[in-house]
């Protein structure tokens, strides 16, 4: 890349379209910075030796003027970026695994990174990945601020949220699953079983995903003319041992419940370990379901019930679709799309216990 490059700015009607009042050159938008034109082109590569304030009022320039590499001179790596917000669970191997199978396919590899529970991967991480130039990025439960995304736009790395936490916005490609249908499908076979005081664990409020359930858990209560009890209804954070400190909660209570969705298997797991302590029986006692259908849910005593979440299928459609938008030299259209959710019934499930037994 040299000084005298143009940069590609869009019109509003016609993005891709270029003329000379539509073009600035990199030496031109270092004079506007008060730079020198290699410390533009070192903010381009994604190089750490540039001080963060020189940095961000390179890149605000480059948005200004709508700059986008482009994709024929970008030399990739030959890697997929995938950013956990937590890497630490079964659940997170299923996504790996699909990821795996994608890339594997395309002859790539797979980095992992994670952002210590931060719904937004840090500053320094956008700036490693811009620099290792990856065919694309997967992330998983998370997000990306305004100027990571301006800084992966630019370099033309596409990317893709899937699960995401929070509204990604309409022109965000993300991949999920059909959650509130999950919950729903979830609380309705309990319902059919003839439970009336069924509880809930749902997963942490901010994520998506996670009220998603708990607002199909409802949703089944209220068609079934069923108030929904606020005393039932625990807020836990997917982690198995919250599901063993509110599964105690609810079963402690003198009115406890006949029965509990829990918003992931890990809760669920959590929670038989809660009924145990308490010499419960489960189904005779009470009933419980899960979501995700991780592998342990078949082998765990009694086999659990459970909403199927296609992990591994979700990561594979992602994988591909980041890789469908780093061939392409269109702007990424709009795209949201979710996999069907199903649910699992095996033998934690069963009739209440009879009043008085």
């Amino acid at each position: 890349m040299t000084p005298s490059e143009p940069v590609e700015t869009r019109t509003e009607d016609r993005p891709t379209q270029r003329s000379t009042a539509q073009t600035a050159t990199l030496a031109e938008i270092a004079r506007e910075a008060g730079v020198s034109a290699p410390t533009v082109s070192k903010v381009l590569n994604g190089r750490a030796d540039v001080a963060p304030a020189t940095r961000t009022r390179v890149e605000e320039l480059l948005r200004a003027h709508g700059y986008r590499r482009r994709r024929a001179e970008a030399t990739r790596s030959p890697l997929i970026d995938l950013v956990f917000h937590e890497l630490e669970s079964a659940w997170a191997m299923e996504v790996i695994r699909g990821v795996e199978n994608v890339a594997r396919d395309a002859g790539l590899s797979v980095v992992l990174s994670e952002s210590a529970g931060r719904l937004t991967p840090g500053r320094t991480w956008a700036d490693q990945v811009a620099a290792r130039r990856p065919h694309g990025v997967v992330l998983v439960l998370s997000g990306l601020d305004e100027s990571q995304r301006a800084l992966l736009t630019s370099r033309s790395i596409p990317f893709v949220v899937m699960d995401p936490a929070g509204d990604p916005g309409a022109d965000v490609p993300s991949i999920g699953a059909t959650n509130w249908q999950g919950g729903l499908a979830a609380t309705r076979h309990l319902l059919e079983l003839g439970h009336r005081r069924i509880g809930a664990i749902s997963g942490p409020p901010q994520m998506m995903c996670s009220r998603a359930r708990i607002d199909g858990y409802r949703a089944a209560l209220e068609t079934a003319g069923l108030p929904v009890d606020p005393g039932l209804v625990k807020t836990g954070d997917f982690h198995h041992e919250t599901g063993y400190r509110l599964g105690r909660e609810l079963l402690d209570r003198p009115d406890r419940p006949t029965a509990v969705f829990a918003g992931n298997d890990l809760q669920a797991l959590g929670f038989y370990e809660a009924a145990r302590e308490l010499g419960l029986r489960i189904p005779e006692d009470v009933s419980v379901v899960g979501f995700d259908d991780l592998p342990v849910a078949r082998w765990v005593g009694p086999p659990l019930t459970t909403v199927r979440q296609p992990l591994t299928e979700m990561a594979e459609a992602a994988a591909r679709l980041v890789l469908e938008l780093g061939r392409s030299e269109e702007a990424p259209a709009a795209t949201r799309v979710e996999l069907a959710t199903s649910l699992v019934v095996r033998t934690s499930t069963g009739a209440p216990p009879v009043a008085g037994s």
